[in-house]
């Protein structure tokens, strides 16, 4: 019988599918994979599950073995070479004077290949780099570009909210964030505080939207005119998580939930 078992790598929280036969596998053990980088290991996230209760159309690849005590000391003697291998990047970034940051680096489980994943505003020609990479380090050379997002995702950390970044826990796509988004949910457009840590907008913005649309269907347009206490008001504003209406007149300010708000429409 097939099974599904979800595979993490490194300290990556996201997990992949992989399958296997192996019903002596669980959670915990680690495992030999064939990834689109090359051989990794990795470490089971969950229990076997049957293969046929998954509801995934991409292939999925299966699990090579579990991890040999050879397996595992080939990853820390890895770890020892990508030490190495980054200060050998940054010295040929720096001689060749090209815009590049590096954001990690890894190597193969068997060692026939080496990553180097990169931030940069531009593309960069980095077919010199390629050569003395590939005279140093005499294995296989991947440079991979990545964007302010995908290097938050990488690296992780704690959001304005106090939680783990979105990015590095579930989110798995990265979409356009524009500012009509945070008008939409009535935020001040204050750039910095509507930025996350990798310098853009929030991916929050995004996902929320669609709430806030269908919350507002609710709430009066801004402008609207409304008699309260005798005074004649317009809408100022809304607040939809607190369901409070701002009214304003040319001497005051007043502040009503929703539902005394649809009362006095009512009575009209």
């Amino acid at each position: 019988m097939e099974y599904y078992i979800n595979v993490a790598f490194r300290d990556n929280k996201k997990n992949y599918f992989f399958k296997t036969e192996d019903e002596t596998l669980k959670e915990g053990d680690y495992v030999v994979v064939e990834t689109v980088v090359g051989l990794e290991l990795g470490k089971i996230t969950s229990e076997l599950k049957p293969l046929d209760d998954l509801k995934f159309h991409l292939e999925i690849k299966p699990i090579l073995r579990k991890a040999t005590k050879i397996d595992i000391q080939n990853k820390r003697d890895n770890e020892l070479l990508e030490k190495e291998a980054i200060k050998v990047f940054n010295r040929y970034v720096s001689q060749l004077d090209l815009q590049m940051t590096l954001v990690s680096t890894e190597y193969t489980l068997d060692k026939v290949k080496v990553l180097f994943t990169y931030l940069a505003n531009d593309r960069v020609d980095f077919r010199e780099l390629l050569k003395l990479l590939a005279a140093s380090l005499h294995c296989r050379i991947e440079l991979k570009q990545i964007s302010a997002r995908e290097k938050a995702q990488k690296i992780g950390g704690i959001g304005v909210c106090g939680l783990p970044l979105c990015c590095s826990t579930f989110f798995t796509s990265f979409e356009g964030v524009s500012l009509n988004k945070a008008k939409n949910q009535m935020l001040a457009i204050n750039i910095p505080k509507l930025s996350g840590q990798c310098g853009k907008l929030m991916c929050c913005l995004k996902y929320e939207d669609d709430l806030y649309t269908q919350a507002k269907v609710y709430y009066p347009p801004v402008g609207t005119k409304i008699k309260y206490n005798g005074i004649e008001y317009k809408v100022g504003g809304f607040n939809i998580l607190s369901r409070v209406i701002k009214l304003e007149s040319a001497d005051s300010v007043e502040y009503i939930p929703l539902k005394d708000y649809n009362k006095i429409v009512k009575k009209k």
